[in-house]
């Protein structure tokens, strides 16, 4: 998958944190607070071509179904769709 804009994530006082870079930052006002499964699928998203294989993925780290993994990867896509970054 595409990430359209610049973010390094970071780990800040125990917060697991997208920090926006470069132009991205003059853009967006803050930085993105992420779980340890959103910052999971942030580093699997340049490698990755669709949701399912991100799913996939997960499976093999976490033990849950797909059926409960696939609406949180989803939800968390949506965000960034809404927010033009991927």
């Amino acid at each position: 998958m595409k990430v359209k804009r610049e973010f390094v994530l970071r780990e800040i006082a125990g917060d697991l944190l997208l920090v926006p870079t470069g132009k991205t930052a003059l853009d967006l006002n803050g930085m993105l607070t992420l779980n340890e499964v959103g910052a999971e699928i942030w580093k699997m998203l340049p490698e990755v071509k669709d949701e399912e294989e991100i799913v996939q993925r997960l499976l093999k780290d976490y033990e849950a179904t797909a059926e409960e993994i696939r609406p949180d990867v989803a939800s968390f896509l949506d965000r960034l769709r809404e927010l033009n970054i991927i």
